[in-house]
C-alpha cells in the first residue's frame, strides 16, 4: 500500500504536528529561502525529533527569484549556493530526494532552450554528484512548460539514475498545449517523484486528487510498474485526507508502486 509524502512548508509544521503526528504522514518539507536563512545546526536537531515515528522525508527546494539555467553568472551562483544549502540539510536528515524547479520559461530564453540547457548543466551536475554522494536524489519539476521536450533533454545530458524528474500533475494541466500521453512519453523513464494535486484549468488551485480536470486514469495506468515517490500537493488538512483515499482507490486499480 502507497503511504504518500505530504507536502509541508518547513515553518508550517508545527501548526499541523498533531494531524501530522495522528496520521503518521510521510512528509515533503518546503524550505524556503527565509527559513534557509534562519536554520541551523539546533534547527535540524530539533526538526529530527519533533516526530515520534520515523517518516519517510523528501524535501522541496526553495525557487523564487533563483534559475538554474541563468545566463547571468552571479544570479546562477546564488541559485547554487540556495541548493547547496538544501543539501547540507539533506545530508543530516537524509531524505529520499529533492525537488527543484527546472527555472525554463520558453519566452524568457526567446525559444532557445539550448541557451537554459548549457547553464543548467553546469549547474547539475557538480550538484547531482554531490547528491548522489550523500545518498538524495534529485527531481526536476515541471513548472510552466507547455510540453516535456526541455525535461527530456536535461536528463539525457545529465544521464544519471540519481537524477530525474518530479512530475507534477497540476501545472501539466494547467500549462500544457500537448496531450498528457505524449508528456509521459518523453519522460515517463525519468520520472522519480510525482507531485499529486487538481485543478479545472484556470488556475493552480491545489485542489485534492480527483476535484479537477486532471487524467488521473491515465497517469496512473502508465505508471503502474515505475518505482517513485507518491507526493500530495493538495493545501489543507482536509484536501490531504481526501487525496490520500483517492490514491488508496487508484493504487487497489492499478497496483502502484511507491519508492
Amino acid at each position: 500500500m502507497i503511504s504518500p509524502h505530504i507536502h509541508v512548508p518547513y515553518e508550517k509544521i508545527e501548526d499541523y504536528i498533531n494531524f501530522i503526528k495522528k496520521n503518521r504522514l510521510d512528509l515533503e518539507i518546503y524550505f524556503n529561502s527565509t527559513a534557509l536563512d534562519c536554520i541551523n545546526a539546533d534547527s535540524i536537531v530539533k526538526l529530527k525529533n519533533i516526530f515520534d515515528y520515523n517518516p519517510s522525508l523528501s524535501f522541496h527546494a526553495p525557487f523564487m527569484d533563483l534559475s538554474p539555467g541563468a545566463i547571468d553568472s552571479k544570479v546562477r551562483n546564488a541559485t547554487i549556493e540556495r541548493f547547496n544549502h538544501i543539501l547540507d540539510i539533506a545530508e543530516a536528515l537524509k531524505p529520499k530526494a529533492v525537488v527543484f524547479h527546472s527555472g525554463y520559461e520558453k519566452w524568457k530564453y526567446a525559444l532557445k532552450v539550448e541557451v537554459w540547457l548549457e547553464k543548467s548543466i553546469q549547474t547539475w551536475r557538480p550538484l547531482n554528484e554531490r547528491a548522489k554522494n550523500i545518498g538524495v536524489k534529485i527531481a526536476i519539476e515541471n513548472i510552466f512548460e507547455d510540453e516535456p521536450s526541455n525535461l527530456r533533454l536535461l536528463m539525457e545530458q545529465i544521464n544519471s539514475d540519481n537524477f530525474g524528474v518530479c512530475f507534477d500533475t497540476g501545472h501539466c494541466n494547467l500549462f500544457s498545449n500537448v496531450s498528457l500521453v505524449s508528456w509521459l512519453k518523453e519522460i515517463k523513464k525519468y520520472i522519480i517523484e510525482l507531485h499529486l494535486h487538481d485543478n479545472d484549468k484556470t488556475a493552480d488551485l491545489h485542489h485534492p486528487i480527483g476535484d479537477g480536470s486532471f487524467d488521473f486514469n491515465t497517469l496512473f495506468s502508465e505508471l503502474k510498474n515505475n518505482n517513485c515517490i507518491y507526493t500530495i500537493e493538495a493545501h489543507t488538512p482536509e484536501r490531504v485526507l481526501k487525496s490520500i483515499e483517492k490514491l488508496k482507490e487508484y493504487s487497489q486499480v492499478f497496483q502502484l508502486i511507491p519508492e
